[in-house]
């Protein structure tokens, strides 16, 4: 059986994110998609419009020194344009790591991202990895 449209969309965005391919991932999204960082800390908030995605995924990239990585482990969609997919991440920043469960919650309309939610396992120990804005 072929995988559904939005699992196939989904999982080009993280084969994309893993390598570092920004043009791809913006390929995916529409020009006002929004991506939803949780928490408090320098990368969260609302990031608005693909370039701010984009600004978003490179920071993080910038931030651990290209040491971020994503396995994802499932894409679970409705067929009614929404998708979630659960993963767990890897990184480092100066002396500290992180490895975390997280998931992302896709709404996808025309074929396209059109928004991103994030959602971390733990919300104290994500947000003292990220940091306070300096």
């Amino acid at each position: 059986m072929a995988e559904h449209p939005d699992t196939v969309l989904v999982r080009r965005g993280y084969e994309a994110f893993t390598q570092g391919d920004m043009d791809t991932i913006r390929s995916l999204m529409t020009s006002d998609c929004t991506h939803h960082a949780p928490g408090d800390n320098r990368i969260s908030g609302h990031h608005k419009g693909v370039d701010n995605c984009i600004a978003y995924y490179e920071q993080l990239g910038a931030l651990t020194h290209g040491t971020m990585r994503v396995d994802l482990e499932s894409i679970t969609v409705d067929g009614r344009g929404h998708a979630i997919a659960a993963h767990k991440f890897h990184a480092d920043r100066g002396d500290r790591g992180l490895e975390m469960h997280g998931a992302l919650f896709f709404t996808i309309v025309g074929g396209k991202i059109t928004d991103v939610d994030e959602c971390v396992e733990n919300m104290d120990e994500n947000d003292a990895f990220w940091g306070q804005a300096e």
